[in-house]
C-alpha cells in the first residue's frame, strides 16, 4: 500500500524549501558586506606599548604591533625617537624600511615615506600616521 501526497502539499513544501534556501543564501551574502561596512573595534583603547630603549638603534627601524597593527619606531639622530604607523596609506600595505635610502618604501605600488612618514612619492596620498612617543628612563612608550 503506498501513500500519495496530493500536489497542493508537495508544491507548499517545494516553494518552503526554496523560500529557505533563498533566505539562507540571501544572510550568507549580506554578512560580508555587513562586516565591511560596521565600524572597526579597536583594541586596547587607551593602551600604551613599552619598548626597551636599546632595541631602537639608530639609524634603524624596530617594528612592533601597535593596537592590532604594525607600527614602527626609530631614531633617525640620536636621542630623537620616532612611532609610526607602518601601514600605507594608500591601500593598507605594511611599508618597509630601506636603511640604505634613509626612508620607508611600500611594496605593493612603490609609495616612498620619508623617516619623519612625509610622502617622498608614489600613489600615497597622505603621510604615515604619527604615534606618540614618551622617553620614560630606559623605556619608550608609544601612544
Amino acid at each position: 500500500m503506498t501513500t500519495q501526497v496530493p500536489p497542493p502539499q508537495r508544491r507548499k513544501f517545494l516553494f518552503t524549501m526554496i523560500g529557505g534556501l533563498g533566505a539562507l543564501l540571501a544572510a550568507a551574502s549580506a554578512w560580508p558586506v555587513f562586516r565591511f561596512l560596521s565600524p572597526v573595534a579597536a583594541r586596547g583603547g587607551g593602551e600604551q606599548v613599552a619598548i626597551p630603549r636599546s632595541e631602537v638603534v639608530s639609524g634603524k627601524a624596530h617594528f612592533f604591533e601597535y593596537r592590532g597593527k604594525p607600527a614602527v619606531a626609530l631614531q633617525p639622530d640620536p636621542g630623537k625617537f620616532i612611532a609610526l604607523s607602518a601601514v600605507c596609506t594608500h591601500l593598507g600595505c605594511v611599508v618597509a624600511w630601506k636603511e640604505q635610502a634613509g626612508e620607508f618604501q611600500c611594496p605593493c605600488h612603490g609609495g616612498r615615506f620619508s623617516a619623519e612618514g612625509q610622502v617622498l612619492g608614489g600613489p600615497p596620498p597622505k603621510p604615515l600616521e604619527p604615534l606618540a612617543v614618551v622617553l620614560d628612563g630606559d623605556q619608550l612608550k608609544i601612544g
